[in-house]
């Protein structure tokens, strides 16, 4: 029996998905510092006040998404091995990029073992393997390049965040964030969004508490703001997939034709905000690219690898 034929990738989608991916983080980051002030950066954000700071540098969330990106480029699938290696070897260049406990005790290891990352992978937080937002925060670009098959790229979603993340529901988080990037990336048009993308989401992601939150997310009324939205769904606060991938993709459904107002409304919710933007930017970005961010935007945001443009 002949194997079906393998999707063409989409490396000019996965290319539009990082840019905007790290712009978000970038921009998001901006607003740590004032949330001493909550109702201030609240304000700001409301005002859209733009964070006149420069240069916006990027966190270890644009981090760990290039790696996934580098070893599509590289292999053109997710070789796990390989992306323990590169996420780790990343770590240890770079490790003040605001990685998370867990990734601090994780990735030192696989450096010098990168074949290990099953059995320490699930070790982490007392055998339970972490539910965390990581793998979700830099998953789009991979679902951006599989945007052809969207089985495979939530298989792929999957393999990629087995490698940091054991617990079902932060595997469910990557899948969920890796579809919505396959289905915008596959309607680029900003005249033509891709319709109930969060049901299509929802039907795809592994059942547990990441899907009853976009279940969650679908039933919520057209009036409901931002600020309601992440009191109800969650924005990261807890650092849970569960917490941040509902709210996440609800903005980037609302506004998938508008990148820059996609992450204003993510700010709104604060929380775990330069995640949040991160996942918002990466799947908006899929299919409207940062042609039309302002020029000021990109030119505070700090500079991605020149690898990254020389993608098709």
């Amino acid at each position: 029996m002949t194997a079906p034929p393998t999707p063409t990738p989409n490396p000019s989608a996965a290319r539009r998905s990082i840019e905007a991916l790290a712009l978000g983080d970038a921009f998001g980051e901006r607003w740590f510092p004032l949330f001493r002030d909550r109702r201030r950066a609240y304000d700001e954000i409301r005002a859209r006040a733009v964070p006149e700071e420069s240069p916006w540098p990027w966190t270890d969330d644009t981090a760990m998404a290039l790696g996934v990106l580098r070893v599509l480029n590289d292999h053109g699938k997710i070789d796990q091995p390989r992306l323990a290696q590169v996420l780790a070897d990343t770590f240890l260049s770079d490790p003040g990029r605001g990685y998370g406990s867990g990734m601090h005790e994780l990735l030192p290891s696989l450096s010098a073992a990168p074949t290990s990352w099953p059995s320490a992978t699930r070790a982490l937080f007392g055998g339970e393997g972490s539910l965390g937002n990581g793998a979700a925060m830099r998953v789009a670009p991979l679902g951006a390049w599989f945007s052809a098959d969207l089985d495979r790229a939530a298989e792929q979603a999957l393999r990629s965040a087995e490698v940091t993340h054991a617990h079902p529901q932060g595997i469910a988080g990557a899948v969920a964030v890796a579809v919505a990037a396959a289905l915008t990336a596959e309607f680029p048009n900003p005249t033509a969004p891709t319709p109930d993308l969060l049901a299509q989401v929802a039907d795809r992601t592994p059942p547990g508490p990441v899907r009853d939150g976009l279940i969650h997310a679908i039933a919520l009324p057209p009036t409901t703001t931002p600020r309601q939205a992440a009191d109800l769904l969650g924005s990261g606060r807890r650092i849970r997939a569960d917490d941040t991938v509902p709210f996440a993709l609800w903005c980037a459904a609302r506004h998938q034709d508008d990148l820059i107002a996609a992450l204003w409304a993510t700010a709104e919710g604060l929380g775990d905000v330069d995640t949040t933007c991160a996942i918002v930017g990466g799947v908006v970005g899929a299919g409207t690219g940062v042609s039309a961010v302002p020029s000021a935007w990109l030119g505070r945001r700090e500079p991605l690898p020149g690898w990254v443009s020389a993608m098709a």
